[in-house]
């Protein structure tokens, strides 16, 4: 493999970028032309002493804006713990800077689009959740690793790579920093006086990424939005084991648009052939993870029934023996507190679990177990309820792991490990706040449960609490996130100096005059309240006319609701339908 470095210093001069690695015994150094682009290797002796210089931990890599040229560099990382004795870093700090040394060749329009597009940037990257290491591949899992040719160990890591999880792919170019939107857990436990690792590696693909409401299905060539591919994995004494899981999205074109609505109604597509892209969906994840089991959590009644019952015909159709499907309604079952019965959906797939086992490598490097097939969860999101159900099977798994590994003597229960059982909730709440707050916005539903075991008042609370925000967040702010992932990833490229952005669409007349009327009238309405007239008839009078005004107006917004919500300006229209 290429030689990797961990600490940089960037050397900024009028004409060029110069970066220099620092670890010991390091030479290399690349210099960046500011006007040409170019990059080249160059060495010390190269930098000119006039050089402002500043440290770095890595270059994230480069994007053309309307002003031009960017360097998106990592000024600030935190080690969040060594995985096979690799370090593995967060990325909590970031720098954009510009190759012009000024932007005064730029209208003032211009400028305000590129103070746009730099804010939209900013944006993904103040999103909690990029993680990289320098001398290991994160975006497999341990069982691919360990199933690679002498040549793919000699590539670099970005030539190596699942390039589903490696977010910056875009933006690389010649650089080799990979970087991944994903969650990490990593834990050092303790039982029976037995120190083991306990880690959790959510890794959220980069293929049709966007937020909630905004991206649903599938895309042409089977990408399910909001797919997230979740590894535990456990070391001890030299003995590896991992078991993997999937999360996305109902794998057909539907979609579910904000209208102001607080649930907006699924709409199942008409006019394309669903079972072609349903169908490279599964043959992809047959090839990657082996056999699968759907579990649809999806309710099945209400507006969610025709996506759970359309799911179950397409599985029929494709009459693939490699696909097994599970529907259970999720919050029939549990209603009324009742989430003792998940366990009825663990029993029904318990068999199959043991049948697709998981990954292990013993200490002196054989691999004794492999994994022959995965639990492909979902719900809606793929948020909540999957993060409840998939804690779930990875702690029976884990229960095996355990034992095998003679962590746990026979007979012992997870459950009765009183500390390691916090940290394992803890940690399993953490993830599904993570991967939700990257999708909807907010953190996790249903937390209390993964965290204590039980549904809480408490709990329920705060779940109302996170709708609120959610509701706000999808229908005022979320086109602006969809905008800021989809020229992240490159999925909308803006030309240098452009004049005609998306930006500047104006809006229909509903949008400025309606809310106006509603809050002049609903307004009016409290005032007449609080300033009776001579007489209660000529009171009442005004109260009604301008509450009905305020009604009336209320109801034309909320039939042209998705006129007022905040819509993608950039993404391109077949995305959007």
């Amino acid at each position: 493999m290429a030689s990797t470095y961990n600490t940089f210093n960037l050397h900024t001069t009028a004409e060029k970028f110069y970066i220099e690695a620092c670890d010991d015994g390091a030479g290399d150094v690349l210099a960046i032309d500011r006007v040409s682009t170019e990059v080249t290797l160059a060495v010390r002796k190269d930098i000119p002493p006039s050089a402002v210089t500043c440290p770095m931990c890595g270059i994230m890599g480069t994007i053309r804006l309307v002003a031009g040229m960017y360097l998106i560099v990592i000024t600030k990382k935190k080690k969040v713990g060594d995985l096979l004795g690799h370090a593995v870093w967060k990325a909590t700090d970031f720098d954009i800077i510009s190759y012009k040394k000024t932007v005064l060749h730029l209208t003032d329009t211009q400028m305000q689009d590129n103070k746009a597009f730099l804010s939209m940037i900013n944006s993904v990257l103040n999103t909690d959740g990029f993680f990289f290491a320098t001398d290991y591949d994160l975006t497999h899992t341990l069982q691919r690793l360990a199933n690679t040719s002498p040549e793919f160990q000699e590539m670099t890591l970005l030539e190596r790579a699942d390039q589903r999880f490696v977010w910056n792919g875009h933006l690389l170019r010649e650089f080799m920093l990979q970087l991944l939107f994903q969650v990490i857990t990593m834990k050092s436990c303790c039982i029976n006086g037995k120190i083991f690792d306990w880690n959790i590696i959510s890794r959220r693909s980069c293929f049709r990424a966007g937020v909630r409401y905004y991206i649903r299905g599938i895309d042409s060539e089977g990408h399910a939005a909001n797919f997230v591919e979740t590894e535990q994995i456990v070391q001890y004494n030299g003995a590896k084991v991992s078991f993997v899981q999937t999360r996305g999205s109902i794998p057909f074109y539907w979609s579910q648009r904000p209208n102001l609505k607080y649930k907006p109604k699924p709409q199942i597509s008409k006019s394309v052939n669903h079972l072609d892209g349903f169908q490279r969906h599964f043959d992809s994840q047959i090839i990657t993870y082996g056999k699968q089991v759907i579990l649809n959590l999806v309710n099945q009644k209400g507006s969610e029934k025709p996506l759970e019952q359309a799911f179950a015909k397409m599985v029929d159709s494709l009459g693939n023996g490699m696909i097994k499907y599970v529907a259970f309604d999720f919050h029939k079952e549990c209603s009324r507190m009742r989430w003792h019965r998940l366990q009825i959906l663990v029993d029904m797939v318990a068999e199959i679990q043991n049948e697709f086992g998981y990954f292990l490598v013993d200490s002196d490097g054989t691999v004794q177990l492999q994994q022959d097939g995965t639990f492909r969860s979902n719900c809606m999101d793929c948020l909540d309820r999957t993060n409840v159900i998939q804690s779930l099977l990875a702690r029976r798994s884990l229960q095996s792991q355990l034992e095998r590994i003679g962590v746990l003597h026979v007979g012992q229960r997870i459950e009765e490990q009183a500390d390691f059982e916090k940290i394992y909730k803890n940690a399993w709440a953490d993830n599904a706040n993570a991967c939700a707050k990257q999708y909807a916005g907010t953190g996790a539903l249903k937390t209390d449960f993964t965290r204590t075991g039980k549904r809480t008042q408490w709990g329920l609370l705060m779940d109302g609490w996170n709708s609120m925000i959610r509701y706000y967040k999808n229908n005022f702010s979320d086109g602006f996130r969809q905008d800021s992932i989809d020229l992240f990833l490159g999925n909308y490229a803006v030309e240098e100096a452009d004049m005609n952005t998306p930006l500047h669409e104006p809006k229909d007349w509903k949008f400025l005059t309606l809310p106006i009327i509603m809050v002049v009238a609903f307004s009016m309405c409290i005032i007449c309240l609080l300033m009776a007239g001579d007489t209660w008839t000529e009171t009442l009078a005004y109260v009604l006319f301008w509450g009905s005004a305020s009604v009336v107006t209320a109801g034309v917004i909320l039939f042209n609701g998705r006129d007022f919500v905040d819509a993608p300006k950039l993404v391109q229209k077949e995305k959007m339908d």
